[in-house]
């Protein structure tokens, strides 16, 4: 006698107990292969991008900037020109850190347009104060700056005034074999001679979870996204008809509608576009309104999270026409397991391994965090990535419109209809 289970059973005949399910091995094969693929993978994934930043670093950005003008005696050499250059030398053979020398302007448009982590600065009159230290003029420490950027995100800047201080105090021991030969001064001074001060280059607001509120906010813009995607597909299936609603013990089925595929997607898209007005609303009004984070641009914000919840949205619909009962499966892992660790908003994406780089390039959560990170913290400049923000949402709503609307209009095309169940 054949195991299978009737294709129609009769709903007021003999009903299957679960003890009886549970014990066929064809039941248990595809969810549990698909369960501990998902949960291996998600592993990998997640795990992968984060457990090793520091020996991850590939050209992570900081700026070197010398405002020494030497001794006034111009008699000894500029030990500013020399640090920076060494710092510059040594970054360069390592490919560890891309060290930017720039001049204080420079400096200024970097940390506020979000382009560098933070920076290690030679200030002006450095020279003539290690100069003074082998005098009986010495009355302090010479001093070299490291400014932190914490809009950039907090690890990366953290990661980035580490670096900074490491290669300042390198320069101060260099400097300090030099100094120690003379007797002038304390030997325990001259050894490690400069003071090394940190301070924020680029200043955040206090409800801006040291720089993490562009991560989070944009997670809940993609989920905002992708769970109304699947919600409202999931609720036009059982309103039309072609999917069972069961809620507890209840169970309804309508009646079938005949629509097709293509008109099913419109439907589901345009139900996307309406409805992201007000999950998008509601996202702001939690965030800045009742718990009152940090914002600024608000029209600015409220129309890029409106576009970037509908792209995702879009994009769902147009996975799930495609790949049916595994769209979800699929647009799961391209805008949540994929674009979580490459989004490069709380590790570096120059501190992530070369697959993560390469996704970043168009994983759709690095380039909405970058437009996002940019109105919060940035002044919603277009160079600081809310341009590229921009013209990533654009080339996302083509691309989910394209490819939607095309494979729905093939299986239309060879009558693979809902509506009736398909021949063998």
């Amino acid at each position: 006698m054949s195991s299978a289970i009737p294709p129609h059973p009769d709903p007021h005949g003999p009903q299957v107990r679960a003890a009886t399910l549970v014990r066929r091995p064809g039941l248990w094969l595809v969810p549990t292969v698909l369960s501990a693929l998902v949960a291996l993978v998600l592993s990998l994934l997640y795990m992968g991008g984060i457990l090793n930043p520091s020996d991850n670093l590939h050209r992570l950005p900081i700026a070197l900037v010398d405002e020494d003008q030497g001794p006034p005696s111009g008699q000894r050499e500029n030990l500013g020109r020399r640090i920076t250059a060494t710092i510059a030398a040594a970054g360069s053979s390592e490919t560890a850190v891309d060290w930017r020398r720039m001049d204080r302007a420079a400096l200024r448009d970097a940390l506020a347009s979000g382009k560098v982590y933070g920076a290690l600065v030679v200030p002006e009159g450095f020279t003539a104060s290690v100069a003074a230290l082998t005098t009986n003029r010495a009355t302090a420490r010479p001093r070299l700056d490291v400014l932190t950027n914490p809009g950039v995100g907090s690890l990366g800047s953290s990661m980035a005034s580490q670096i900074s201080q490491t290669a300042a105090h390198r320069a101060s021991l260099d400097i300090g074999e030099q100094l120690s030969a003379s007797a002038a001064t304390a030997r325990l001074l001259l050894a490690d001679p400069v003071e090394v001060v940190t301070s924020v280059g680029h200043p955040i607001g206090r409800h801006s979870g040291l720089g993490l509120t562009a991560f989070y906010y944009t997670l809940l813009l993609v989920l905002g996204g992708f769970i109304g995607g699947n919600t409202i597909s999931s609720g036009v299936d059982t309103a039309l008809g072609y999917a069972d609603s069961e809620l507890g013990p209840w169970h309804t089925r309508h009646a079938t509608v005949p629509v097709s595929r293509t008109q099913t997607l419109l439907l589901k898209m345009l139900m996307t576009a309406g409805i992201s007005v007000l999950t998008t609303t509601l996202v702001m009004v939690a965030t800045i309104g009742i718990l009152g984070m940090d914002a600024s641009h608000l029209p600015t914000l409220w129309l890029f999270s409106y576009c970037a919840t509908v792209a995702v949205g879009l994009g769902v619909q147009a996975i799930n026409a495609a790949f049916g009962g595994i769209g979800q499966l699929v647009s799961m892992f391209v805008f949540i397991a994929l674009a979580l660790p490459s989004s490069g908003a709380t590790v570096p994406l120059e501190a992530t391994p070369g697959f993560y780089r390469f996704l970043g390039i168009f994983e759709p959560m690095h380039q909405l965090s970058e437009g996002v990170r940019a109105i919060l913290y940035f002044d919603a400049r277009a160079d600081a990535g809310l341009a590229r923000g921009w013209i990533m949402i654009a080339v996302g709503v083509v691309a989910a419109l394209l490819f939607g609307f095309a494979m729905t209009h093939y299986y239309d095309r060879r009558g693979l209809r809902r509506l009736t169940p398909q021949p063998e």
